[in-house]
C-alpha cells in the first residue's frame, strides 16, 4: 500500500515541464505511463545492427542454427547465436547515435573468466567497461549461482542480464574476446532506445581485478586511478579464504578528492558494507537438538551475499563467497578522483584481528565524465584461471 502511494504522489510531483522533457531514460513504475519520443531498437545475432524491420532475415545459408530450421527456412529462428573463434574479438553491437543501453541479456558458453566483455562509448579507444564476463554479471568463480537484485539478475541456467542504464551521445561499440582454446558461442540480446541524452549525464563504467593471494598487511584495492567527477554505484567481491575462521572484519575504505592517509568514507566490516551482520550466520537446531550455525546465502534489490561455496571436502576445499552491493539510492558521489579499498581481515583464536592472505576479485561500478584515465591491462588467460 504504501509504495502505491509513493509510485502515485511522484507521478503526480511531475510538472508539465518535466513531461515534455521525458525522453524515455530511467523508466520505472513511477513514469512509465508518460510519452516519449525515444525509439525502441534491440540488437541480438537475429539482427545484428538492431535497424527497423530487419530482424529474423537471415536466410538458411547464412545462419548458425541452419540443420535445426531446415524444415522451416527463414524467418524460424535461423541465427540465435554468434561463434567467437579462439582469439576472436566479436562485435556484439555498433551503434552510431544518441541514445541509452537498458538491458543486457546472454547466456555465453564455456568459461566465462576466458571472455572478455568490454563497452566503448562514443568516439573512445579505451573501454570504459572491461571485465570477464562472468565477474561483470556477479559468477566470479566460473559457477551458476541465483543473483536476484536491481541492477543484475542471473537466472537459470547461466542467463545473464543488466538493468544498468548506459547512455551514450555519439556511439557505442560491445566486443566480446575469447582468450580461451575453445570456440564459443554466445547467444546475447542488447536493448536500447535511440534518444537525446540530457548534459548531466554520466557514462557507465566497469573495471576487474584481482590478486592471487592478496598482499599480507596490505588492503585490497577494489579501484584506484579514477580521475574526474562521477559517482560510484556498485561492488562485486569473488573472495576466497585462504585460511580457518571468520574472514570479513576489513574495512571498506573511500579515498575521494584528495583524500591521502585517511578516506572520507570507511566503513565497519566486511559483511556490514554489504548490509549484513555477525558473520552472515543463521543458528538452527538440527533433528538431535543440537544448534548448527551456517552461512546463508541472501539476495536482495542493493545487496546480496548470492554464493557460498562450501567445498566438499576432497578436491574441491576452499569456501569461496559472492558478494555485491549496489549503491542505487546511495551512490558515493565524487569531484575530482577516487579510490576504493577494502582490508583483508580475519579473527586469530586470541579474538585479536588476523591480516589475511585472500584470494580476491572485484568489479567497480561507476558513471563519470569522460575522459576516463585507462584501466590497468587485463591479466593473461593463465593469470584469471581459477584454480
Amino acid at each position: 500500500m504504501k509504495i502505491s502511494i509513493l509510485i502515485a504522489l511522484f507521478a503526480l510531483s511531475l510538472t508539465a515541464s518535466a513531461q515534455e522533457k521525458y525522453n524515455g531514460l530511467n523508466s520505472n513504475l513511477g513514469n512509465l505511463f508518460l510519452m516519449s519520443d525515444a525509439k525502441s531498437r534491440s540488437i541480438s545475432p537475429e539482427n545484428y545492427t538492431g535497424d527497423k524491420g530487419k530482424g529474423g532475415m537471415a536466410t538458411l545459408e547464412e545462419g548458425n542454427a541452419r540443420k535445426a530450421a531446415r524444415n522451416l527456412g527463414q524467418g524460424w529462428k535461423v541465427n540465435p547465436y554468434a561463434i567467437i573463434q579462439p582469439g576472436e574479438i566479436f562485435t556484439m553491437a555498433e551503434i552510431d547515435a544518441s541514445g541509452n543501453i537498458q538491458h543486457i541479456w546472454m547466456t555465453p558458453t564455456g568459461n566465462w573468466r576466458y571472455s572478455i566483455f568490454r563497452i566503448y562509448w562514443d568516439d573512445e579507444t579505451e573501454p570504459s567497461v572491461e571485465c570477464p564476463v562472468g565477474d561483470f554479471f556477479g559468477m566470479g568463480w566460473g559457477e551458476y549461482a541465483h543473483l536476484n537484485s536491481l541492477a543484475v539478475c542471473v537466472n537459470p541456467g547461466s542467463a545473464f542480464n543488466s538493468y544498468w542504464q548506459m547512455p551514450f551521445r555519439k556511439k557505442c561499440k560491445i566486443t566480446m574476446e575469447n582468450i580461451g582454446t575453445k570456440v564459443m558461442k554466445l547467444y546475447y540480446q542488447i536493448d536500447y532506445c535511440e534518444t537525446e541524452v540530457p548534459e548531466n549525464a554520466a557514462y557507465f563504467h566497469a573495471q576487474f581485478r584481482h590478486a592471487s593471494p592478496n598482499k599480507y598487511k596490505e588492503p585490497y584495492t577494489i579501484i584506484d586511478g579514477i580521475k574526474g567527477k562521477g559517482q560510484y554505484v556498485g561492488t562485486y567481491l569473488a573472495w576466497q579464504v585462504n585460511n580457518n575462521g571468520w574472514w570479513g572484519e576489513g574495512e571498506i575504505k573511500f579515498y575521494m578528492d584528495g583524500d591521502t592517509d585517511f578516506p572520507t568514507i570507511c566503513g565497519t566490516g566486511t559483511e556490514d558494507y554489504f548490509c549484513g551482520s555477525y558473520d552472515f550466520d543463521t543458528r538452527t537446531k538440527n533433528a538431535a537438538g543440537v544448534t548448527e550455525t551456517h552461512y546463508t546465502e541472501f539476495n536482495t534489490p542493493y545487496c546480496g551475499m548470492h554464493q557460498v561455496i562450501r567445498g566438499d571436502g576432497h578436491y574441491r576445499v576452499m569456501q569461496r563467497f559472492g558478494l555485491y552491493r549496489w549503491h542505487i539510492v546511495d551512490p558515493i558521489r565524487f569531484e575530482k578522483d577516487l579510490k576504493v579499498t577494502i582490508q583483508d581481515l580475519g579473527w586469530n583464536a586470541d579474538r585479536t584481528y588476523l591480516p589475511q592472505k585472500s584470494d580476491i576479485s572485484s568489479v567497480a561500478f561507476w558513471y563519470q565524465q569522460e575522459p576516463h584515465n585507462p584501466f590497468p591491462k587485463i591479466m593473461s588467460r593463465e593469470e584469471l584461471e581459477i584454480h
